[in-house]
């Protein structure tokens, strides 16, 4: 007998530096999926900090075994989707940019980005593999932002037997660089979804700051490439998709 699956993606604006703002923002939202009878919810990369690769991202970090992080959790307990959602982690002096999987206030588990940019790589230590969750009987990873860039990351997933690919980004670029991309993003994930035969749940951030954009997208993508949903570029908003597994 198979069953629906509710799962959500929040394309939210660009918090930099305000962990208590980017938190009412994951929990408002959670509500507002939760309602909606989701079961999965993703955020976007770094949201929880703020994007930030620079001498200031270390001051933002966050021990996931620290009490500020327990405190956290605390706040999510009452929410009963799945959360995924990108922070900037510190683990034994080292930084990652990493997504988490919280589950009423529980951590399941994180999943750090694999495939750095060239300036995450001054600030970023690389993460080694590509863990698998499930919900129900969806099993799912994770990808984050430019991971998708890279086919074997992609694969990584659905060879573990995975169906979906959950992927926090933040697509925050220059104007011209984003103009470039601006639709490429969504093009390049249905090559990705086609290729590895897995579907994709991706959330962005969107707005300015100070000489960048960001468009999105966040979107859902499934097996054979098909842009089944996407949130209007540059708005912020919450994409709900129900799917049989």
């Amino acid at each position: 007998m198979k069953n629906k699956l509710t799962l959500a993606a929040c394309q939210l604006p660009d918090i930099q530096s305000d962990i208590d703002k980017a938190l009412s923002l994951i929990i408002s939202y959670a509500k507002i999926a939760q309602n909606k009878d989701a079961e999965l919810v993703c955020y976007p990369e770094c949201f929880l900090q703020g994007y930030e690769v620079s001498s200031k991202t270390r001051s933002l970090a966050i021990d996931l075994a620290s009490s500020s992080f327990q405190t956290i959790l605390s706040q999510l307990a009452n929410l009963s989707p799945i959360l995924i959602i990108g922070l900037i982690e510190l683990n034994d002096n080292k930084l990652f940019n990493t997504a988490i999987v919280v589950h009423q206030g529980q951590l399941l588990g994180r999943y750090r980005k694999v495939n750095l940019l060239k300036g995450e790589q001054q600030v970023f230590e690389a993460g080694s593999d590509y863990p698998i969750f499930e919900l129900g009987k969806l099993k799912f990873g994770i990808n984050i932002c430019y991971d998708l860039n890279f086919p074997e990351s992609v694969q990584a997933i659905a060879k573990q037997g995975a169906e979906l690919l959950v992927c926090p980004s933040n697509n925050m670029m220059r104007h011209q660089t984003a103009e470039i991309w601006k639709h490429k993003h969504i093009e390049s994930r249905s090559e990705r979804a086609k290729e590895a035969s897995i579907a994709m749940l991706s959330s962005d951030v969107t707005g300015f700051r100070k000489n960048r954009i960001s468009y999105g997208p966040t979107a859902f993508i499934d097996n054979k490439g098909t842009v089944v949903k996407q949130l209007p570029l540059q708005k912020e908003g919450l994409l709900v998709h129900t799917l049989t597994v």
